[in-house]
């Protein structure tokens, strides 16, 4: 048995050593310096790996079943080369690879009827590769938005709750309405602008991102339910190389922890994984008080390729909590069309914030009646426990399969201070009583923590904007087959089918606070012996706002949507044209509130801000039973005028539906039926597309025409309804001075106007006709050291355009440092010169000529942090 067993395992090495095979070589660019880094893979295999300091790379691989092998060299940046080998025995080969900073080579999958190179398709895309969204020093999600071109990302709320628009469709209520986020092809909730529950709160930016696709208008309306202006898809690595990352980012000079990994790599030859996260904590740029950022995920996926396609499977559990910024009180003086905005006193715009370690807790009524206290240091606290599977396959005869699918069980919170009213300490007791019904005189004012007296100039009443979202839950699943008639013709069908849960409650309350950015007070009120408040707590509910907001709505969003699509080619040109259908039946109910008399704190007396309560009003809830329909088409052409050029138009139509928005307005009618559930936009573009030697350069001329039928904002408690059309022209372009030094910048110009309504004619709160941003990376060696600018032109606070929000610029630089192999050092610098830029602000107009107390929000202010990064 001993022979037998060592004649065996001989006769195996010796197989072994007869089926290796090694491919060696080199990988340089243009002026034949080495691409540290650089990927080389046996086409259709796991069999792969990264180029050296040098430039060298080295396979080894079972040649069993690899008759010729196509060799495929690639790296950021630059074109890929492919190359056939045949012969046995090791081999070695060289690549000498192009630049190509835009990627124009580079094949896009997001919002196309057919994967195609950036130069060869009729829309809009633009990539972000890892190393550039590390380049821009985001500091949340939505920061690395402010990067794409033609996208305006107010990036003032904190990690989430951001509003986004493109290319000038409006923000019309609030997060992404037009827009989808997507992960890895599918959408990350179905609806972009659900309230306290956008999209961007449950998705986050980490060392998992392999790249990031966004496309404006184009095709999006038919490749995707409710994105007819664009798409934004986070597409995740997946591990063909063996190699990750570890890194630990802290604050400078704020409150901050993050560490991140990823690590991935091929298992054999045809199977891979990934695995990879974050987790952070810290109190954040702005002085909460606390630890306001606080949790993480975990993403792994696991990759069979097969010789006609592959399958993956993947999860993702995500459980984090950061802080939502609201707007917050600022000083605006001068004159509406010119005015100057500062900090207040005590609370500084860059820094500060209504977080407080003084307002801890939310008291009132839960969802089922109960008596409830909540953690207001959850901020926005999305949970998310997604499983997925994606299969591609090849089926011979020119047929080809693909289904994307994935369930996400999503529920959280959403819970953070909103000043209903700022303003004099006098002014604001007035509007207290008066919503109570209280008669107040020589009122007492003394602070909740410790008893002393209150003697400051100004005050704020404080709703806490405290919503539960109960059940988010999200089935998602894409399907297409292809057919592929000849060289020139290729015809797709498929169908898109989700399933989309919004249960959230609104259990609002309101406080009585002094104007502090950093530890804010509550503060109580007496009157003689009798005290009105608890803890600064004058109401359960909110009266200043005629107790509008404890509510509740269970609804279900059953969506199928078939499309089609063919694209044709003709020597040059390429036509391409698809259809989609949109079928949705919306089911479930939603509660207003009730008023009733509780002894809420259980002392058995009626304190007077017991006497009215609010709770939802599960007696008379109102049912929810609609259906609509509607239909999305787009027609492009691309005409490529040589190698490194083309030109392409676009037309196309399509719609978004309105989920909890039309909720608790005149939209729901009797019986559950519903009107305007939908709204529609036009768009066309017409753009130019160059690669050259030393980069590349995207212009595009749009328009785009808006019909809406209106959505409840929560915070002005109004539906706002209005007809818009924009035009413009957006540029995009890179240009590599030097191998060291390369440029990247954008620029769009769009005039928005509003066409219905008693604003007709007047430009879209928010809209500013400029946005821009601009890179500039310098590398020598190991090391490379950055500066980025992002601005924006003058915009309307409000739709009628009375109080101007001035023009701004951030300025942000980054250091890195090669301290060893594989060992940065970076150090980034966000926003330098501290700049005040207001995004958003709750008053349209202010008195001219003396100081106002406004509710504003401005980006965040100075921060610097340093990176330490290992890669293996």
């Amino acid at each position: 048995m001993k022979l037998l067993l060592v004649a065996v395992l001989s006769i195996g090495s010796l197989v072994s050593m007869a089926q290796t095979r090694t491919i060696t070589g080199e990988v340089k660019d243009e002026s034949g310096a080495p691409l540290i880094g650089a990927v080389v893979m046996i086409q259709g295999t796991q069999i792969g790996n990264l180029c050296d300091e040098k430039g060298n790379y080295s396979l080894s691989f079972d040649n069993e079943g690899l008759e010729s092998i196509v060799l495929i060299a690639s790296m950021v940046g630059y074109e890929k080369s492919k190359v056939t080998l045949t012969g046995s025995g090791n081999l070695v080969q060289n690549f000498t690879l192009k630049e190509d900073q835009m990627g124009l080579k580079e094949l896009v999958v997001t919002g196309v009827t057919n994967p195609k190179s950036k130069l060869e398709s009729s829309v809009s895309i633009s990539t972000l590769r890892a190393e550039n969204i590390a380049q821009s020093a985001p500091r949340t999600t939505a920061e690395i938005f402010r990067a794409i071109p033609g996208i305006r990302s107010e990036a003032s709320a904190g990690d989430g709750n951001t509003n986004i628009t493109v290319r000038g469709v409006p923000i019309s209520s609030g997060g992404s309405k037009y827009l989808q986020l997507q992960e890895d092809g599918l959408p990350v909730l179905q609806f972009g602008d659900i309230a306290f529950a956008t999209s961007d709160i449950f998705l986050r930016a980490d060392q998992t991102v392999s790249r990031i696709e966004a496309i404006r208008g184009g095709s999006a309306s038919t490749m995707a339910s409710n994105s007819p202006a664009g798409i934004i898809n986070f597409i995740s690595k997946t591990g063909e190389i063996a190699g990750g990352s570890v890194s630990n980012t802290m604050g400078l000079d704020y409150q901050s922890f993050r560490t991140d990994f990823d690590y991935g790599s091929p298992i054999n030859k045809d199977l891979s994984f990934h695995i990879g996260g974050f987790y952070r904590t810290g109190e954040g740029v702005r002085t909460a008080g606390y630890n306001a950022n606080n949790g993480g995920q975990v993403k792994a996926s696991l990759t069979r390729k097969f010789k006609t396609g592959y399958a993956r499977v993947y999860v993702k559990f995500l459980n984090d909590r950061a802080a939502a910024y609201m707007p917050m009180p600022i000083e605006v003086s001068g004159t509406n069309s010119n005015p100057v905005y500062k900090s207040m006193a005590n609370f500084n715009a860059l820094s500060g914030t209504l977080h407080s370690p003084y307002l801890q807790q939310n008291v009132g009524f839960g969802n089922n009646g109960e008596l409830r206290r909540a953690d207001v240091s959850d901020g926005m606290h999305p949970l998310s426990k997604a499983i997925g599977a994606e299969f591609n396959f090849d089926l011979g005869n020119g047929w080809s399969f693909s289904n994307k699918g994935r369930f996400s069980a999503n529920s959280g919170r959403f819970i953070a201070p909103f000043p209903a009213s700022v303003g004099s300490t006098s002014a604001m007791v007035d509007a207290m009583s008066s919503a109570m019904g209280w008669t107040l005189t020589n009122p007492t004012l003394t602070y909740a923590d410790n008893g002393d007296a209150f003697t400051g100039n100004n005050a704020m009443l404080v709703h806490i904007f405290d919503t539960e979202l109960r059940n988010f839950n999200l089935f998602a699943n894409d399907f297409k087959l292809k057919k592929q008639l000849n060289e020139k013709v290729i015809l797709n069908a498929g169908v898109y089918k989700s399933y989309q849960t919004v249960s959230m409650a609104w259990l609002w309350n309101s406080y009585l606070m002094d104007v502090n950015g950093n530890g804010g007070r509550l503060i109580n009120v007496d009157t003689g012996a009798t005290r009105l408040t608890q803890n600064g707590q004058f109401a359960y509910g909110v009266p200043v706002w005629g107790n509008c907001c404890t509510r509740s709505y269970d609804t279900k969003y059953d969506i199928t949507a078939p499309y089609v699509g063919a694209s044709f080619e003709v020597s040059d040109l390429s036509v391409d044209a698809s259809i989609r259908y949109d079928l949705g039946h919306v089911t479930g109910s939603f509660a207003g509130s009730s008023q009733s008399t509780v002894d809420m704190n259980n002392d058995g007396t009626i304190s007077a801000n017991e006497i009215s309560v609010s709770s939802i009003d599960y007696a008379k809830p109102s049912a929810v039973n609609y259906k609509y329909n509607y239909l999305s088409y787009s027609v492009g052409a691309n005409y490529k005028v040589n190698e490194k050029s083309a030109v392409f138009g676009r037309y196309s139509t399509g719609a978004s539906a309105k989920a909890d928005r039309i909720l608790f307005s005149s939209s729901i009618l009797a019986g559950g039926d519903a009107r305007a559930t939908y709204d529609e936009i036009a768009q066309g573009e017409f753009g130019y597309k160059l690669q050259h030697k030393k980069g590349g350069l995207f212009v595009t001329g749009f328009y785009a025409n808006v019909n809406e039928q209106g959505g409840y904002e929560a915070t002005t408690q109004k539906v706002i309804e209005n007809d818009y059309k924009s035009m413009g022209l957006e540029l995009e372009g890179t240009y590599g001075i030097s191998r060291n030094l390369d440029l990247r910048a954008s620029l769009t110009y769009t005039k928005a106007e509003i066409t219905s309504g008693a604003n007709k004619g007047n430009a879209p709160r928010r809209q500013a006709p400029i946005i821009y941003n601009f890179f500039a990376n310098y590398k020598l060696g190991k090391h490379a050291v950055g500066l980025n600018f992002f601005g924006t032109s003058k915009s309307f606070a409000q739709d009628d355009n009375k109080l101007v929000m001035p023009a701004y610029m951030v300025t942000n630089a980054y250091v890195n440092f090669g301290i060893a192999k594989n060992l940065n050092l970076s150090v980034n610098a966000n926003n330098i010169l501290n700049t005040l830029g207001i995004t958003e602000s709750e008053e349209g107009s202010i008195l001219e000529n003396q100081t106002n107390i406004i509710r504003a929000r401005s980006i965040m202010g100075r921060s610097i942090s340093a990176t330490l990064r290992l890669t293996f």
